[in-house]
């Protein structure tokens, strides 16, 4: 049977190949009309330090789409966190880069070309602009590759635990940067478990609450000679470093996000009830399983901006290689499927392009990243749920 897909439109051509990235970065600007993504031209390896890849944007009104800069610091996950500047959404992009012997951040005014360094390179950027969240990406491209960036070693690649590295908070106003939470304060925080023994630890997938009170990460960890990863925990701290919590034990943490200033919505194992999406009140550590029946696979999660709807994806089905992408409807315990997308081999492992669907400021359209066509592009499709 020929596969048959919904009308989802490319907003970017081949060539070269473009795509966005991670699901919780907004690619829109606040009024809609703008998409932001990336494109380079290839698409069968992993980036290496050597590789530029031009950062782009589309003009929904016009269909034109127009370079804006260039960047050193990349990967198929999340892109250079390629952000708009909350307080100028219209004019002001942030994106990580390599300069020199560092990862950095950069403000772009994307109507004068006028560029000024930010600061260290951020790993999020909260909703109010007013603080990015920065790790260690030369250690996350060790541990993880995929999800760091390739070019520079890691200052402590011989500690499983330094005291050095870790969370930094970034003033985007003052360009201040510091740290707030580090791994050896982690582990010790943990009290030491034997599975932390022999384990290096990492830190991964930084997000602020909506009101940027309280910061969610994960703490991940492999023993020597060990593939994946051991366990992950993820845990919430204030932006001064405060209040540091152990919200979500694992060994299972994976795709979340926040649904209000206090709860996460999250892919995780609690004890005694499996492996399933689970709502987790921060402050009490209560948890309550969401759509055990619907939602039964690990996704990239998201809340509509209306806080009505839950969007996600899965990874491809093993008989027919296609993505499902998915909008699941608490009022009604309901859950509609947008569409289906074929994602052949060779988009495995690292260079796997993941959906990574994320709304449009009116909650109308979902932008993602597909290989369906054979090449990496980003493609719009009309949820209709506003009809």
């Amino acid at each position: 049977m020929m596969l048959r897909y919904p009308e989802a439109q490319a907003i970017t051509r081949f060539p070269p190949y473009h795509w966005f990235g991670y699901y919780d970065m907004p690619c829109w600007d606040a009024s809609g009309r703008y998409v932001l993504s990336l494109g380079v031209s290839f698409q069968e390896r992993q980036p290496t330090g050597d590789d530029v890849a031009l950062i782009g944007l589309s003009d929904l009104e016009t269909g034109a789409y127009r370079v804006l800069t260039e960047t050193h610091a990349f990967n198929w996950q999340q892109d250079c966190f390629l952000y708009w500047l909350p307080s100028d959404p219209a004019r002001k992009i942030v994106y990580n880069d390599r300069v020199g012997e560092r990862f950095v951040s950069i403000v772009l005014d994307i109507g004068t070309g006028e560029k000024r360094l930010l600061g260290p390179a951020i790993n999020d950027l909260g909703m109010g602009g007013t603080r990015a969240a920065c790790l260690n990406l030369a250690r996350i491209a060790e541990m993880r590759p995929g999800y760091g960036y390739a070019g520079l070693a890691d200052p402590w690649a011989v500690e499983a635990h330094p005291a050095e590295d870790g969370v930094r908070v970034l003033d985007v106003d003052t360009g201040r940067d510091r740290l707030i939470v580090s791994m050896r304060q982690v582990v010790e925080a943990l009290g030491c478990p034997d599975y932390l023994a022999d384990a290096k630890v990492w830190f991964n997938h930084t997000l602020f609450n909506p009101t940027e009170t309280r910061l969610a990460f994960l703490c991940r960890m492999r023993g020597s000679g060990e593939r994946g990863w051991r366990r992950t925990v993820m845990l919430t701290v204030d932006p001064d470093g405060g209040n540091l919590r152990q919200t979500l034990p694992g060994p299972v943490v994976s795709h979340f996000d926040w649904r209000n200033e206090r709860e996460i919505l999250a892919w995780t194992s609690v004890e005694g009830q499996g492996t399933h999406f689970f709502l987790i009140d921060d402050r009490t550590g209560a948890t309550q399983v969401v759509a055990p029946d619907l939602l039964t696979e690990d996704g990239h999660c998201s809340y509509s901006h209306n806080g009505r709807w839950i969007l996600t994806d899965t990874y491809p089905d093993p008989d027919d290689l296609c993505r499902t992408l998915k909008v699941y409807i608490p009022a009604e315990d309901r859950e509609v499927v947008v569409g289906r997308y074929l994602s052949p081999p060779p988009f495995v492992n690292e260079r796997r392009c993941d959906l990574h669907p994320r709304w449009s400021p009116d909650d109308r359209t979902i932008c993602f990243d597909s290989v369906h066509e054979g090449h990496r592009q980003v493609y719009l499709v009309d949820t209709s749920l506003q009809a």
